[in-house]
């Protein structure tokens, strides 16, 4: 599918909820090769992903250099990674996840400010996921927020630029803080056999951590702080090493190590199975021009957050709206099952989306793999809102991703994907996540209780699954308290 002949670059997809649309061009993958140079800098991983463990391709997260592949394709490929995440134990470099600390005596009121949630009820040691909009209520950014001590906290940050907006709020010194990037490198520990590596590398008490928890550790004698998060859906936990360019050699070791001792290895951080659990990617799922509402976010937007904070009048009135049956937005986020051949790799493109009944484009899909476990390609992607208001009584607020939703829709894609060349495929709506977390969201219990209803909380551990950080679902899209850094759908 070409989309508009005259403007190809912007297909028919009405884009009105975008002040600058996405190129929906389908160019495909032109083969082209990643210049490394020193305009991109390098984590303090870098000679152990690429020159030692053979990462044989990146992209730039966070403007640094980030593993995208250690499997080669006739090898097995991304596929072979996801065997090792979900079976044994993998290590990744995500340094990209660069640590943003506000520190002083108002750190606790700057980051209640920019945060949607609640972070009053955070105890030192205690972590988070949440989001910061804009003052139109887009989502600038998807962090998992550590909290090490009382006066201080670490956004560990998807892939924008957070601290000078930050630093932008505080531009007039309004609040008694200092805000500034640490030397601080986090690595993830993901699969079953994660805890047999944490035990191996820093003792029995890491077995106390919680979901969401923090713990100070020594590994190799160099300082490190351990969070029960992650960006997989699976066991896992993250080691931000501090001081790390100095230190990363030293922790790196050891726990690579442990991992090959439970038969495991390093992956690049995997996409496959972060969309599985219902988890976003920031600037691929959504941006600072998506609202929570519009992705299964609108937990974040609490109804007994008193304190004031960066888009909270425009998010209430999201709220209100939607609650009254008048949905402000053109598209929605939401899970599918899509045919078509094993899709076993990164999309190059914005796969589009058309209605079956008129052939028109109508939106495009964010996040597609083949899910081996459920033996279909899976996704996320953009529809028409009034699509899914035709088919459900519901408010399209986050419970309508606990609905089975009865929507068929079309996918256009690449010829080597498709049934027949240059033919769509079909996609149905699906619950997210499409696999269970081994640490469920709050939107995942509250699906196993009957009439109860997930709600924004200051409870750090009982939001979602991982993001990103987890850093890194029920219907769509899940909501993480786990980050991968990147990010989580909600659902």
């Amino acid at each position: 599918m070409t989309g508009n002949e005259e403007h190809p670059n912007h297909p028919s997809v009405d884009q009105s909820d975008r002040t600058v649309p996405r190129n929906l061009r389908q160019t495909g993958d032109p083969n082209i090769e990643m210049l490394v140079s020193t305009r991109v800098r390098k984590s303090p991983f870098f000679h152990k992903s690429f020159n030692e463990e053979g990462a044989w391709r990146a992209t730039v997260y966070n403007r640094l250099y980030h593993p995208r592949g250690l499997i080669e394709p006739e090898d097995g490929g991304v596929m072979k990674e996801y065997d090792a995440l979900t079976n044994t134990v993998t290590l990744w470099d995500v340094a990209v996840e660069r640590q943003i600390r506000v520190k002083g005596p108002d750190a606790e009121a700057l980051t209640n400010y920019v945060v949607t949630r609640d972070v009053t009820g955070m105890d030192a040691m205690d972590g988070k996921y949440v989001i910061l909009c804009n003052e139109d209520g887009g989502v600038l950014n998807d962090p998992v927020l550590l909290r090490p001590e009382e006066d201080e906290f670490w956004f560990s940050i998807s892939d924008s630029t957070l601290m000078q907006w930050l630093q932008g709020v505080n531009v007039d010194n309004d609040f008694d803080v200092e805000i500034d990037e640490i030397d601080v490198a986090p690595m993830q520990i993901q699969g079953p056999r994660a805890l047999d590596v944490m035990v191996d590398v820093v003792g029995d008490k890491v077995k106390d951590v919680p979901y969401y928890g923090l713990m100070d550790a020594e590994i190799n004698g160099c300082d490190v702080l351990i969070s029960q998060t992650g960006f997989s859906g699976e066991k896992g936990f993250e080691v931000y090493v501090k001081d790390a360019m100095e230190n990363a050699e030293q922790v790196w070791d050891p726990v690579m190590e442990s991992v090959k001792d439970h038969d495991g290895r390093q992956i690049a951080p995997g996409h496959h199975r972060r969309i599985a659990a219902g988890i976003m990617s920031w600037g691929q799922d959504l941006d600072h021009e998506t609202s929570p509402f519009q992705v299964n976010l609108g937990y974040h937007v609490p109804d007994d957050k008193e304190a004031d904070y960066i888009g909270k009048e425009v998010l209430e009135e999201q709220k209100d709206q939607i609650e009254n049956g008048n949905y402000p937005f053109e598209h929605k986020l939401i899970g599918l099952k899509i045919a078509g051949e094993p899709i076993r790799d990164y999309a190059p493109d914005f796969w589009l989306i058309s209605d079956p009944d008129t052939g028109e484009e109508c939106g495009y899909l964010t996040s597609p793999w083949w899910n081996p476990d459920l033996e279909t390609n899976i996704g996320m992607g953009f529809v028409p809102a009034e699509k899914i208001q035709e088919v459900t009584d519901t408010p399209l607020n986050d419970e309508i991703y606990d609905e089975e939703l009865d929507l068929e829709f079309q996918v256009h894609l690449p010829d080597e994907y498709a049934d027949e060349p240059g033919e769509p495929v079909f996609a149905t709506a699906a619950k997210v996540p499409f696999k269970e977390s081994v640490n469920p969201s709050a939107r995942e219990q509250a699906k196993l209780t009957p009439g109860k209803r997930p709600k924004a909380t200051t409870n750090p551990h009982s939001v979602c699954p991982s993001s990103p950080h987890t850093h890194l679902s029920s219907a769509a899209i899940l909501p993480p308290d786990c980050r991968a850094r990147f990010s989580l759908i909600p659902l």
